[in-house]
């Protein structure tokens, strides 16, 4: 389904119309420029590559600056995902030519299209009108109460142990028991003679993608490319995130 690329802003809360409190998670949501568009006859399957932010001049690589002008961006994307369509997703009947006057830059980490850069023909064109490279996504293409799922990547929580990893309950910490947060044992020790694959033990925790699905977009603000998604989403402030339609 369609989506958008977006950062993490925060947490805050909004108030509704009765004025109950709703916790919500603030997302610099777009504007996403079509870096590649994808088609069964090309590629075997529908899809949208879309990029979000600007790299520095410095950390470009020749690849993907050519990759970037033939979508017509004079700028390099910071991250570039893609996006597999539905059905109901609509192509232009030319989606591999660039929309002319695409933006010639956009803030280097808010992403946001700078005033007076980007076509009047790339800011008008909208999704049901047909995708198209160059196009520019905005917060838009949601709309309030809308169904969404959200990806990120989780905090990092180092090398943890069996109770905080796995929620172990373990050993009583009464009758002088020397070790209270310790797995026990691990397995037989006749047969097999070995620890069983995928035995829950003391490792690496977070760091993990994870998708939140049904989360209920409460408010869209176009001016400032914010989402405002109900309840907490996967990872870290300023970390990136994957907000696609359900």
């Amino acid at each position: 389904m369609l989506g958008l690329i977006g950062k993490k802003i925060g947490m805050t809360q909004l108030f509704a119309e009765d004025g109950t409190a709703v916790p919500v998670t603030a997302i610099e949501a777009g504007p996403c420029p079509v870096v590649q568009v994808k088609t069964e006859e090309r590629d075997g399957y529908r899809a949208v590559q879309l990029g979000f932010g600007r790299k520095k001049p410095k950390r470009n690589r020749k690849p993907d600056l050519g990759h970037a002008e033939k979508a017509g961006l004079e700028y390099v994307p910071a991250i570039v995902r893609e996006f597999r369509l539905a059905d109901d997703d609509v192509l232009a009947e030319d989606p591999h030519t660039p929309v002319p006057q695409v933006a010639a830059g956009a803030e280097a980490d808010a992403g946001d299209a700078a005033e007076g850069e980007v076509g009047a023909e790339a800011q008008a064109a909208g999704p049901e009108q047909g995708l198209r490279v160059g196009q520019l996504l905005t917060v838009e293409i949601f709309s309030e109460g809308e169904r969404i799922k959200v990806t990120g990547h989780t905090k990092g929580r180092g090398f943890q142990g069996v109770v905080k990893r796995h929620g172990f309950r373990g050993f009583p910490k009464t009758h002088g028991h020397p070790s209270t947060r310790v797995p026990g044992s691990i397995g037989p020790g006749t047969d097999p003679s070995r620890v069983i694959k995928g035995r829950k033990m003391a490792g690496h925790m977070g760091t993990e993608r994870k998708t939140v699905r049904n989360s209920r977009v409460v408010k869209v603000d176009p001016e400032r490319n914010l989402l405002f998604v109900r309840g907490p989403v996967p990872g870290a402030r300023n970390g990136w995130l994957l907000i696609g339609k359900q």
